[in-house]
């Protein structure tokens, strides 16, 4: 690897901003790994080197493995992209939308077309993360007022509100990831963890991939950190080794509750750019493949969803993950597809480039603060392979 890339990973350890992060650049058959400081500021981590199989909580980088597990049951006949999702999760039948996005949730309209596995899959179902101040927008509260539950439980309180809009009429985001994990779940007669190994973390060998980490493993669990630091600018623990991931989890969350490491990430990431196959080893149809990573929205949908204003000016979005549409930066081309998570973690494949890049980290991030962080590191891992 370059010393530029290893100098900006140093740089963030050495400003205190995380105690360790890996770096992991795959490009025309070679693995190129950069792993600087510890997996915890204080305790035993401290100790501890931050390494390629460090464990890691993936956020939002969770979703692309759902699709993936999701695009299974479509390979294998179980169902179809366009199939209404009534029959596998009736909660999510006869749904009725609100008159005004705003407004009350009595005053309600139809919905005038069924929930299809691809509303799950582009986050077009019609309801999702509703950004906004508490008491401000009743169904922004409501959403909010369900809570971690388990699956069934969840998914009834979720059914029982109307969707904010109509479903295909925009993206939201993560509530979609969640809903195709309890659909998996019911589709395959097991919970939505056994249903990952067996259909995607075991046959590509992602033995440090799923909801919750062994004792075995524990100490190579890294240490998350929260976003901001306490008053007297220490960092503040979110979640240690013998936190939320070191026991069974009551909601196996497809929207941000895998642990992984950079190595299985890799793995993950490889057989998509593999179309299917890793080793020898056929996980997903190359159609499926093509369809993940192909930006499915139209510009209506684009116009009026995301984040902020012109969230969608040069990205779309595929199956769980984003696609690149232009490039506004340094770092992935167009075609490239991927996306990061909550604590850090990040991935993009570039086909152009024949370069696929995983970053590992754990801090709690709003990811538009993180732009400019991750701009550096991007174009230094291309230089690092160059």
């Amino acid at each position: 690897m370059t010393a530029r890339l290893r100098a900006l990973l140093q740089h963030e350890v050495d400003a205190g901003f995380v105690p360790g992060m890996v770096a992991l650049v795959a490009r025309r058959g070679e693995v190129h790994v950069e792993a600087v400081g510890s997996l915890a500021f204080e305790g035993a981590g401290a100790g501890t080197p931050m390494a390629a199989d460090t464990i890691c909580r993936m956020g939002s980088t969770s979703k692309p493995v759902v699709a993936a597990c999701a695009m299974t049951l479509v390979d294998d006949g179980t169902i179809g992209l366009d199939d209404p999702v009534d029959k596998l999760l009736p909660e999510l039948a006869d749904m009725t939308v609100l008159a005004d996005p705003g407004g009350p949730l009595d005053d309600v309209v139809a919905a005038d077309r069924p929930i299809t596995l691809r509303h799950l899959l582009t986050y077009t179902l019609g309801t999702g993360m509703v950004p906004a101040a508490p008491g401000t927008v009743p169904i922004a509260d409501a959403l909010a007022a369900v809570g971690e539950l388990p699956p069934d439980a969840w998914l009834r309180r979720l059914g029982a509100l109307p969707l904010p809009h109509q479903p295909g009429e925009r993206w939201m985001y993560d509530t979609a990831a969640n809903v195709t994990g309890v659909l998996i779940a019911r589709a395959t007669g097991r919970s939505f963890g056994e249903a990952l190994l067996e259909r995607i973390c075991g046959p590509l060998g992602m033995r440090d991939t799923g909801f919750v980490v062994e004792p075995g493993s524990l100490d190579r669990l890294a240490t998350a950190y929260e976003r901001d630091n306490d008053t007297n600018g220490a960092p503040v623990v979110e979640d240690g080794p013998d936190g939320r991931w070191s026991r069974p989890q009551v909601f196996e969350s497809g929207g941000g509750g895998l642990v992984s490491t950079a190595l299985d990430y890799l793995t993950f990431a490889l057989m998509l750019r593999g179309g299917g196959t890793l080793n020898g080893e056929r996980v997903l149809s190359e159609a499926s493949v093509a369809l993940m990573t192909t930006d499915h929205l139209t510009p209506h949908q684009k116009a009026v969803s995301g984040f902020w204003p012109g969230y969608f000016d040069a990205m779309g979005w595929g199956f769980g993950m984003a696609v690149v549409t232009r490039r506004t930066r340094p770092g992935p081309s167009p075609g490239s597809y991927g996306w990061p998570g909550f604590y850090g973690t990040a991935w993009y494949t570039d086909p152009a480039e024949d370069t696929t890049t995983v970053f590992m980290m754990q801090r709690a991030h709003s990811g538009d603060q993180q732009l400019p962080r991750w701009a550096g590191l991007w174009a230094a891992a291309y230089d690092a392979t160059g």
